[in-house]
């Protein structure tokens, strides 16, 4: 077994991905309530992404030995990272091309079996505009960062694809 199929098959590496998701809620609700930014929809909508993310992780390494496990969480972080980068990428369009007419609702449509803003309003709540964007770093707003995260997650997930479903001889 090569050493790829041996680390897609270890705890280390669906725990790194589930820090890297616990890192990106912590960094933003640091951003929310250490630095007093408010969280527009699409972002609580990116923290949802980010939350399928470490669910997947959490997954993985429940049991990352057994094939069904690790293909469910294969899916999820796939399906997390790409949803991710596309909401991402559709924040950043409207901080960069601001209009009128392309706003974001003010109010998150989660689903009635699964209303994360009553559950859990600090942190699924939104209270900014998608239209602001009043971070950035090295010229990179967060809407960016968060295109380039999810990317990386991507280009993780492609790269992790046939060691991790590859059957063990």
């Amino acid at each position: 077994m090569s050493q790829l199929q041996q680390f897609c098959r270890s705890r280390i590496s669906w725990g790194l991905l589930l820090l890297s998701a616990i890192g990106l809620e912590l960094a933003a609700l640091f951003f929310q309530y250490g630095m007093d930014l408010a969280p527009c929809v699409m972002c609580i909508y990116i923290r949802v992404a980010v939350l399928g993310i470490f669910l997947a992780g959490l997954i993985g390494m429940l049991q990352p030995e057994v094939w069904f496990l690790r293909l469910v969480g294969m899916v999820g972080w796939a399906i997390s990272a790409v949803w991710g980068l596309q909401l991402a990428y559709e924040l950043n369009d409207m901080q960069v091309n601001p209009s009128p007419f392309a706003t974001c609702s003010f109010y998150p449509e989660f689903p009635s079996f699964m209303p994360l803003d009553t559950w859990l309003p600090s942190v699924f709540s939104p209270t900014g505009m998608c239209s602001d964007s009043p971070w950035s770093w090295l010229s990179v707003s967060m809407a960016q960062w968060m295109m380039v995260g999810f990317a990386v997650y991507c280009v993780i997930w492609l790269l992790m694809l046939l060691p991790a479903l590859k059957p063990a001889r």
